[in-house]
């Protein structure tokens, strides 16, 4: 299947800049940003005072490393607006995705901001291939998650005609790809191996679809995934990265013509790799955790931000910015289940909210029919023995389900149903494939 190509005329004058061009600019908005952080925000006030630190210690890009990191936390304790550099009133739209104590993780963004995600995912999308005129399937979930909206207000600004579908609905997902015949879809890469399964299923040959190309992105995916994906269903698919905390969708994105990694868009983001244990900033092509300041975003600007994500700076190639590599791992015990991130201290607070259980539980992850499955493992209290066990585990599932985001199952067994650990309780049993 032939690959669209961008032509060198398809570029904007930043994706050929040198690197002297692009550091001056990356510089410039740098310097903008501390100082927008510095003056509105208070957190950054105290936290650089603490570290000794002013916007205008910033001379060169190195000088970035004396600043303090941000993490999730800091994002918790200013719940839901106190990281803001501008009034709430200037918000033109809020997000959220999970946290670890029940309340999800807020960003903001101004109209500017929207206008420039937007930007960033149309090029996004340029670089996999699209053009103006394209039929988009988005099938990520819209609402508070970032993944629906964001690959939606691009695609619009690239000129594209955009089906919204969402997640779910498997039926009527291969209906509309059959019927509407869309030239890309975006989708996390898990669920597109549903759709592909769904096609199978109806006795159709997904490599038969109209889709040329897939921007996979929500979750970690390996090369062997892409190679299942594109053999089964006859497409290029391609790796777009973000956060929540940092934009959303379109933070980095491969380009189709060369499939090497994501391209992170450096004049939007600074990147950085450090060691996770020391915070030392590591060397290009270094293994460690990636960590991103926003360079131009004015409602919630983020400064050395922690993703938790282990990957490696790479040189450039298809375009005048560097690219990430494969995550493989994260320096936290967060788990991604479908694209929705989801901590095991999450489930343990629910777990204890109910009265009739106890505070044992485990959970087990297994990959079954293509998808992640979680199975909740939980304890009745010895005084509720003649609890309804079915009621309990609805009910469980149903908080789950409504405050993490995640469907599960749940098991409600006996008292001592679960093994008990001398040392650490083993939470978590992950048995997906690695």
């Amino acid at each position: 299947m032939p690959v669209k190509h961008p032509a060198p005329g398809d570029l904007e004058p930043i994706e050929r800049a040198s690197r002297d061009e692009l550091q001056a600019l990356q510089l410039q908005r740098l310097q903008w940003t501390l100082a927008h952080a510095y003056e509105n925000v208070p957190h950054y006030r105290q936290a650089f005072d603490a570290r000794g630190v002013h916007p205008s210690d910033c001379r060169t890009l190195a000088d970035l490393a004396k600043f303090p990191f941000t993490a999730k936390a800091d994002l918790r304790a200013n719940y839901p607006f106190g990281l803001f550099a501008v009034p709430r009133e200037r918000v033109a739209r809020v997000h959220a995705s999970s946290g670890t104590t029940g309340k999800p993780t807020v960003v903001g963004y101004t109209q500017s901001d929207i206008d420039r995600w937007a930007d960033l995912v149309a090029r996004s999308i340029r670089a996999a291939g699209g053009r103006p005129g394209d039929l988009i399937h988005v099938a990520y979930g819209y609402g508070l998650f970032t993944g629906g909206l964001g690959a939606h207000y691009g695609a619009e600004k690239l000129g594209c005609t955009v089906v919204p579908m969402g997640g779910g609905q498997t039926e009527k997902q291969v209906q509309l790809i059959e019927d509407f015949k869309p030239d890309i879809i975006m989708v996390t890469p898990s669920y597109m191996q549903v759709i592909i399964e769904e096609f199978r299923r109806q006795g159709k040959d997904p490599s038969a679809m109209s889709v040329l190309v897939g921007i996979f992105g929500a979750e970690p995916w390996t090369e062997e995934m892409r190679r299942d994906i594109e053999r089964a269903a006859g497409i290029d698919a391609v790796d777009i990265y973000g956060l929540s905390e940092v934009m959303g969708p379109g933070v980095a994105s491969e380009c189709v013509e060369t499939k090497d990694g994501p391209v992170i868009w450096e004049d939007h983001f600074y990147p950085e790799i450090i060691d996770p244990v020391t915070g030392e900033v590591l060397p290009d092509g270094s293994e460690g955790e990636l960590v991103f300041t926003t360079l131009m975003k004015e409602a919630l600007p983020v400064i050395r931000y922690r993703t938790r994500d282990l990957t490696r700076l790479l040189p450039p190639t298809a375009r005048s910015m560097r690219r990430m590599g494969k995550i493989v791992g994260r320096s936290d015990d967060m788990l991604i289940i479908r694209g929705v991130n989801m901590f095991p201290t999450q489930v343990e607070e629910l777990v204890l909210q109910q009265g009739q259980l106890s505070g044992h539980y485990q959970i087990v992850v297994t990959r079954e029919a293509l998808l992640d499955e979680v199975l909740v493992r939980c304890e009745l209290q010895p005084a509720f023995l003649s609890a309804d066990r079915g009621a309990v585990a609805r009910e469980l599932q149903h908080r789950i389900k409504t405050l993490i985001g995640v469907s599960t199952r749940v098991d409600v067994l006996d008292p001592n149903g679960i093994e008990r650990s001398q040392g650490k309780a083993r939470r978590v049993i992950d048995q997906r494939p690695k």
